[in-house]
């Protein structure tokens, strides 16, 4: 089969590569949401496979290394490429790439997004969280309030609001939360933030999520998430104009 492909002036060598490995990548896709590979199921051999497909071994090789590094694929040594179980956590994980490499107006960015997952997720949680989840929430909260330590408010900040993400029951909104919310990113926005003597006001934001989840309120959850939220996200804001 012939592989040269021309899109515009894109036509040399890498051009025409880079664009059957997208089609390979494109291909492999299909077959698994189209149900023909499953998770777990180990691929065809990549002669097989590249045959079938009628791609190149050497374009079917890219696209491997290319699906397992987006957590599609994985290489099992000594036995073959396999697909994963696809769970969100898996490939949603370059959210946090992006959230520990972004700096200035793109901290702002994901800081808006945050917003509204966080806060869709804290009502979602409201609705849905057990009293077994809802203990955890509390403990992070008690310990985040019994120290000083940037260090341990940090930690318990980010269990805090990955027992709220896990309770709001939407396994994908809670691995994009994850990404965002990575230690990395917040540690950086922490720093400076709690110079500012922000540690007080946050805890009463932690707090106010606290009631509202007690109360199962959505309404009262999603506003505090998105206050508590918004809070850093203006403080960032501000520090970005300067």
């Amino acid at each position: 089969m012939d592989e040269t492909v021309t899109r515009g002036a894109d036509t040399g060598p890498a051009a025409q590569k880079g664009t059957v490995t997208q089609r390979a990548i494109e291909r492999i896709k299909a077959l698994i949401a189209e149900g023909l590979l499953e998770p777990g199921q180990r691929l065809p051999t990549e002669r097989d496979l590249a045959a079938q497909l009628g791609i190149s071994r050497s374009s079917m090789r890219e696209a491997i290394r290319a699906l397992t590094v987006m957590g599609v694929l994985e290489a099992r040594h000594g036995s073959g490429i396999y697909v994963t179980q696809l769970e969100a956590g898996d490939l949603l994980e370059t959210f946090g790439v992006v959230a520990d490499l972004s700096r200035g107006p793109r901290l702002v960015e994901l800081l808006e997004v945050r917003r509204v997952l966080e806060s869709t997720a804290t009502a979602l949680a409201a609705a849905r969280i057990t009293p077994e989840q809802l203990a955890e929430v509390e403990k992070h909260l008690t310990a985040m309030n019994a120290t000083d330590d940037p260090e341990r408010i940090l930690a318990h900040d980010l269990a805090f609001h990955r027992e709220i993400a896990a309770a709001a029951g939407n396994d994908t909104m809670a691995a994009i939360l994850e990404g965002l919310s990575s230690r990395t990113f917040r540690a950086r926005v922490w720093r400076g933030y709690q110079e500012e003597g922000a540690f007080a006001r946050t805890r009463r934001e932690h707090a106010a999520i606290h009631r509202a989840l007690v109360a199962r309120d959505p309404e009262a959850a999603r506003a505090a998430a998105a206050a508590h939220v918004g809070e850093v996200e203006e403080w960032l804001r501000g520090q970005v104009g300067a």
